[in-house]
């Protein structure tokens, strides 16, 4: 009997991966007798399958340059010294790439040891056992026909995937359609043009997604291709190939190949727009089939059921996200890295008395950072931007204010904070943690006694000033949206007891949003882009997109115009998406990276002082550099001298 796949569970095969990977493209290693073994029968074909898998980059994780790299998140400068070897994704962030010192790039050599210098898999070995696995898998005398034409498909959306994860960072990209001998001229490969590698991708997909289960995989083989997954990712590249970075770029003059075609078209094609759109509802249309929909917070759940809908819309929200179990949202469940970022994001607390909770500083690290610009991006209660409300006190929003009964659920009564953290939308609540936010759950399920995050410095959650304590949040606030509700705050002498979960790397307000954007890019506002607009608005507690612009807004005009809309689709993808590795990818083919990153601060309060007065006061915590350049990674030097056929990007 074949073992299920356990995608959770990576399996280091050495006798199959490794052989040394000298070449950017060493895409096949000799004949072996051990290909005939590991494809002897359908057991250990399988094996090799999950190596395959093995490959995926580690999205919850510091090598996700997604997480790190762009402006959500910041760590203090303790923590970037001397965690994770030096946080290279935050580098990327401050602009310090450079060919000969190339962070996070996916195709690196393996040192002898077999670890990539910068800790991320490459992905051109990856593609490589893609292709080994597929000229190899009629073999096994006793794979069932059903059976191997399923794992084909797989393999095939797999190998689609990583071409896809380095157009992404690289643009244009060798296609490795079939290995090549090691060592030989016709390994030194030019890179393609984007809308040559995005057609093989695509190609990919499409002669693989009827081979695949229309069904959301569980138990012991999540994370497996469906049919539904592969259908988000062709949206996902379609998508990115619509959009300003791929389509129509005239900042790459020149940059062409030997053929003279250039590596990224700067004539505008509106159909790629429209391909785009219908590959996100067909997306959409298979993934419903298969049973996906928008999560909202059980009545039956744990804790009482009689909870406030404020604290049921805030748990909806953050269950989008943690919730693994009965989440019908999530398309595509990544597991296996199990959510380090929990202690890292987690307040520790006062209880509602203002006792200090020592335990907590044993076991909760509290120092994932989000930036002002974070808090400021939300919407108002009225769900328009805070500079646009007619209600909102824009101007005062620094000065301070204190919570009382009506805004208790969110600030713990009587408390002062700033007028930036009243009468803001449910997504700021459950998103961020701040000084005196309440955070419901984490071992309390009585809304009248709930844990409360006190930032201040000397307080629970604030600067210790203790040189070797760096459990810190360097900007005073802290991404509560990663943290399950039933992750236990530590209290009498407990450690933190985290609630697990995979992480999502495609859920589907992601693809509604996808195909409310790419709809206004083909047609323009109208009825049916606000109506997946406000799918993923109503779950969230915010009104209409019509009703919040015609109403609240000073410029109720900009939902009719389409360039105006489309930032407004913009920013609701960064809002609901926030901190899932969605911005930093979108500000990059939106071409808008530069507008949020060049020369703009990483802003913050100032976390040393213990009183309110010297507390709430903005400070800068960074400087951010983007070029154009930017929008593409360097290709590694030593990738270029082993292969000179490799063109090195623009600027670098």
């Amino acid at each position: 009997m074949k073992k299920p796949i356990k995608i959770s569970i990576f399996l280091l095969l050495t006798v199959f991966i490794s052989q040394s990977c000298d070449d950017f493209l060493d895409v096949v290693p000799d004949d072996s007798p051990s290909i005939e073994i590991v494809f002897e029968n359908a057991n250990s074909a399988q094996s090799f399958l999950i190596t395959v898998y093995s490959y995926l980059p580690d999205f919850d994780g510091v090598t996700n340059p997604a997480l790190f790299g762009g402006d959500e998140l910041w760590v203090n400068q303790d923590v970037q010294q001397n965690v994770f070897g030096g946080f290279p994704a935050l580098e990327i962030a401050q602009g310090l790439q450079s060919e000969g010192n190339v962070r996070l790039s996916y195709s690196r050599n393996r040192n002898a040891q077999g670890n990539s210098p910068d800790g991320t898999p490459n992905l051109y070995i990856a593609i490589r056992d893609c292709n080994v696995f597929l000229e190899n898998i009629d073999a096994p005398f006793d794979l069932e026909e059903r059976e191997k034409k399923q794992w084909i498909a797989e393999v095939k959306v797999l190998k689609a995937y990583y071409h896809y994860w380095l157009m992404r960072m690289y643009g244009p990209i060798p296609i490795i359609r079939e290995n090549l001998p090691v060592d030989t001229e016709a390994a030194q490969v030019e890179r393609e043009p984007v809308d040559d590698v995005v057609a093989y991708i695509v190609g990919l997909i499409d002669e693989s997604i009827d081979d695949l289960p229309n069904i959301n995989f569980g138990g012991s083989e999540v994370g497996r291709i469906s049919k539904a997954i592969a259908a988000s990712i062709k949206a996902k590249i379609l998508m990115t190939a619509a959009s300003p970075l791929f389509n129509g770029n005239m900042d790459y003059p020149g940059f062409v190949n030997s053929e003279n075609r250039e590596f990224i078209n700067a004539i505008f094609d509106p159909e790629k727009w429209v391909r785009a759109s219908e590959a996100c509802k067909a997306a959409i249309d298979i993934a419903h089939a298969a049973g996906h929909s928008l999560y909202t917070f059980p009545s039956n759940s744990i804790g009482p059921n009689d909870i406030s809908e404020v604290t049921r819309r805030k748990l909806s929200i953050r269950g989008s996200i943690t919730e693994e179990n009965d989440n019908t949202e999530v398309i595509w469940l990544a597991t296996g890295r199990r959510n380090f970022f929990q202690s890292a994001s987690m307040a520790k607390m006062n209880d509602p008395l203002g006792v200090i909770t020592q335990f907590a500083h044993t076991s909760l690290q509290s120092y994932f950072s989000p930036a002002m610009r974070i808090a400021e991006m939300f919407y108002s209660e009225n769900g328009v931007p805070i500079s646009e409300d007619i209600t909102y006190d824009y101007a005062g929003r620094f000065n301070l204010r204190e919570s009382d009964v009506s805004t208790a659920l969110n600030i713990r009564s009587g408390y002062a904070t700033v007028g930036l953290h009243f009468q803001r939308e449910p997504r700021f609540y459950a998103s961020l943690g701040f000084d005196g936010a309440k955070w419901y759950g984490h071992g309390r399920f009585d809304e009248n006694n709930t844990w409360t995050s006190q930032m201040k410095g000397g307080q629970a959650a604030g600067f210790t000033g203790d040189p070797t304590d760096d459990t810190w949040s360097v900007t005073g606030y802290l991404p509560k949206k990663l943290v399950h509700y039933e992750s236990a705050h530590p209290e009498e002498g407990a450690s933190f007891n985290q609630q697990e979960y995979g992480w999502p790397v495609i859920r589907l307000a992601d693809l509604y949003l996808l195909y409310a954007e790419a709809l206004n890019e083909v047609s323009g506002p109208g009825g049916e882009v606000y109506s997946w607009i406000n799918l993923v608005r109503e779950r969230a507690g915010v009104p209409d997109v019509e009703d919040a612009w015609n109403n609240f807004s000073v410029s109720p005009q900009r939902i009719s115009n389409k360039d105006e809309l489309r930032k407004i689709i913009h920013r609701e993808r960064m809002i609901e998406l926030v901190f899932e590795g969605q911005r930093f990818w979108d500000l990059r083919r939106w071409k808008r990276a530069a507008e949020f990153m060049d020369g703009r601060l990483i802003r913050g309060w100032t976390i040393m002082e213990g009183s309110t007065g010297g507390f709430y006061n903005v400070r800068t915590v960074a400087q951010q550099s983007f070029q154009t350049r930017d929008y593409l990674w360097p290709v590694p030097l030593e990738n270029i001298l082993d292969n000179p056929n490799l063109a090195q990007n623009p600027g670098w």
